[in-house]
């Protein structure tokens, strides 16, 4: 639920001017008391202006792997078709002296459809076996 800059004002002014506690206030209003009071802080820090809806900033993801590195996989990958993710990631760590792990390879094989499937053997059971166990123990 998202609330306008009027309405966080005045959820705060409520909060002020109830008789109840701001636990029970905010219980019966809906709202989580560590969601109200980190608008508190900004209406304290900035008044008003602080409870405009700042825009988020796309999230920075520490572990991802830069586009360079992709690239630099996928042609290792089309170069040497028939090294397996993890070869590909020993060779790429190897001469590009950049470690990228095999799953990491796997992933990024997978996603532009350079991963071929193995071949299956379809086997199929027959309704009884040709010498049938008679004992417990009975190989």
């Amino acid at each position: 639920m998202s609330l306008s800059a009027a309405e966080r004002f005045e959820v705060i002014r409520l909060v002020d001017d109830s008789q109840l506690s701001v636990k029970q206030t905010l219980r019966e209003l809906g709202i989580a008391r560590s969601t109200f009071y980190r608008w508190y802080k900004a209406y304290q820090d900035k008044g008003y202006d602080g409870l405009e809806l700042g825009s988020k900033a796309p999230r920075r993801f520490w572990n991802r792997l830069p586009e360079s590195v992709k690239e630099q996989c996928i042609e290792e990958a089309l170069a040497h078709p028939e090294k397996s993710p993890r070869e590909l990631a020993w060779h790429i760590t190897d001469k590009h002296a950049y470690f990228i792990s095999e799953s990491s390879v796997y992933r990024l094989l997978k996603q532009y459809d350079l991963i071929t499937s193995p071949a299956y053997i379809l086997l199929q059971a027959s309704d009884r076996f040709h010498t049938p166990t008679h004992r417990i123990n009975e190989l």
